[in-house]
C-alpha cells in the first residue's frame, strides 16, 4: 500500500531491500509537493534521490490527500514521514495535519532560498541543496 518498497523486500535487490529502513532501522516515508512550478519538481527530484540513496521509501502525496485509507494508514504506521513541499502553500503539510498524522518533519523547499517559478528548468545544484537539507532534518530526527 505504500510505495511498494517495503512489500515483497526479501524479492529485490540488496541495496533495494531496506529502502524503507532511515536511520536507525527506521521506516522512513518520503512525500513531495506535487505541483505544477520548479519548487514541485524539486521535491519530487529529492525525494526520489533520498529513496534511491536508501534514506526512506518515497511514498503516495496524492493517495493521502484523496483519502486512500491504506496509504492514511501506512503514513500513520510510519516511525517517520518527511514531508518535503515547494512553497509557503504547504499543501503536502496541510494533507498531513488535515489527517491528523503528527509522526512528521517538515521542510519547504523556498525557505532554502529557492524561488518558486513556472516554466523554468531546475538545476541540479537546486535538488542537491534540499537533499542535504533533507538529510539534515533525519539526522536531527533520531
Amino acid at each position: 500500500m505504500m510505495s511498494g518498497c517495503c512489500e515483497n523486500a526479501a524479492q529485490r535487490k540488496p541495496a533495494a531491500s531496506s529502502c524503507c529502513k532511515g536511520g536507525n532501522g527506521r521506516k522512513v516515508l518520503l512525500f513531495a509537493c506535487s505541483g505544477g512550478a520548479n519548487v514541485a519538481e524539486i521535491s519530487d527530484r529529492a525525494a526520489r534521490e533520498l529513496m534511491f540513496s536508501g534514506a526512506g521509501a518515497m511514498s503516495c502525496l496524492a493517495g493521502l490527500g484523496a483519502d486512500i485509507q491504506g496509504m492514511v494508514q501506512g503514513a500513520r504506521d510510519a516511525d517517520l514521514n518527511l514531508v518535503i513541499d515547494g512553497c509557503q502553500l504547504d499543501c503536502a503539510r496541510k494533507i498531513f495535519d488535515r489527517h491528523k498524522i503528527s509522526n512528521y518533519r517538515h521542510l519547504r523547499v523556498t525557505d532554502l532560498g529557492i524561488e518558486k517559478k513556472r516554466n523554468v528548468r531546475i538545476t541540479v545544484e537546486e535538488v542537491a541543496k534540499v537533499i542535504a537539507r533533507a538529510r539534515e532534518v533525519l539526522i536531527e530526527s533520531v
